[in-house]
């Protein structure tokens, strides 16, 4: 939990390449963890970088209230003209995809490309 709010520690990393903000929840992505995801994700979709990048290679659980909150990142990023990745490389997640009807909706990436390799965090400022 985190101790300043009472809420469960959703575990983001983030950062900022080529424009994109990069978002990486870590652990599960359920009922009590998807709104500080969704909290930082709207933050992140209002905010200077029009593309986003989320990476799900560390969240080893993701239900439908996880996918929820990844709808709609998707559709503030779409309503800015930007673009929404998710990577994994997960089977499981691409049949949770599949089975929710939702595989052609995301682009899905098995890895970060190079160019997005993570800089400072976002809202770092120079040291």
């Amino acid at each position: 939990m985190s101790p300043s709010s009472g809420r469960p520690d959703a575990g983001l990393r983030e950062s900022a390449a080529a424009g994109t903000a990069i978002v990486a929840p870590h652990g599960e992505l359920d009922l009590l963890t998807a709104p500080v995801l969704a909290e930082r994700l709207d933050a992140l979709t209002a905010g200077p970088f029009p593309d986003l990048v989320v990476d799900l290679r560390s969240v080893s659980f993701i239900d439908c209230s996880g996918l929820s909150v990844l709808c709609r990142a998707r559709n503030r990023v779409l309503l800015r003209n930007g673009r929404l990745r998710l990577v994994s490389d997960s089977p499981a997640f691409r049949r949770l995809l599949e089975h929710t009807r939702l595989a052609g909706v995301f682009e899905l990436m098995p890895r970060l490309p190079r160019a997005l390799d993570p800089g400072p965090p976002v809202g770092a400022g120079p040291p």
